[in-house]
């Protein structure tokens, strides 16, 4: 087990896939309210249970008893997810994987998770957002890489005004480019296999990847 990496299971869609599988296998998992119905079919076992537990079907609550809970009033200044996340970081976190970050009936907690994703990678964390068949990874100045299929989707979304980006080996390659706020130019650019190189040199932004949507192609 990888003691550094935690999974945290949130309330939002979630499609058992083969990376995702790969991705939370070995970690440590804690649970966030009514993410806790996705353990059953991740085969993972959470080590800790959080949340005001008002999402969570009565038939959840019964089907886990062994698990350790700790409960919050749904009166709260957080969310059930942050809560699972700090939860996470004071048992040594260094890597997140936050699954069911994508969809659901709260698209306020949605957009949340990818904020909270970039505050998070600002600190140092290693994190990426997972649905089974979408990725997110926050997009700061430096470099990453992503292992992406050939003919796969991925988009760009910034949440500033992003300077020096670069983007190789895709189709639409980008070189020392200057997205303004709010533009549309790095949505649904497509992958050409293998590894996908970003980097930048100010500004903040999300990769959203689609690894098993291969309509580029």
């Amino acid at each position: 087990m990888e003691t550094e990496r935690f999974t945290i299971l949130l309330g939002g869609n979630v499609t058992v896939t083969d990376r995702l599988k790969t991705v939370v296998s070995g970690t440590r998992v804690i649970a966030a309210d009514s993410g806790m119905r996705h353990a059953k079919t991740l085969e993972l076992s959470p080590e800790l249970w959080v949340g005001d537990f008002d999402s969570a079907e009565p038939g959840l609550l019964d089907e886990w008893p062994g698990i350790e809970r700790q409960p919050y009033p749904a009166a709260k200044a957080v969310t059930d997810g942050e809560i699972a996340v700090s939860e996470a970081i004071a048992r040594g976190a260094r890597s997140l994987v936050l699954v069911g970050a994508f969809g659901g009936a709260r698209s306020d907690h949605a957009l949340q998770h990818f904020l909270y994703a970039v505050a998070l990678a600002e600190r140092g964390f290693d994190v990426v957002l997972t649905s089974g068949d979408e990725e997110a990874y926050p997009l700061l100045p430096g470099a990453l890489d992503l292992d992406l299929p050939a003919g796969s989707l991925f988009s760009v979304a910034g949440i500033s005004i992003l300077e020096g980006l670069n983007i190789a080996n895709v189709r639409y390659p980008l070189t020392e480019f200057a997205l303004a706020f709010g533009s549309s130019r790095t949505i649904s650019n497509v992958a050409n296999g293998g590894t996908a190189h970003f980097s930048l040199k100010s500004g903040k932004a999300i990769v959203l990847a689609r690894p098993y949507d291969l309509t580029g192609a």
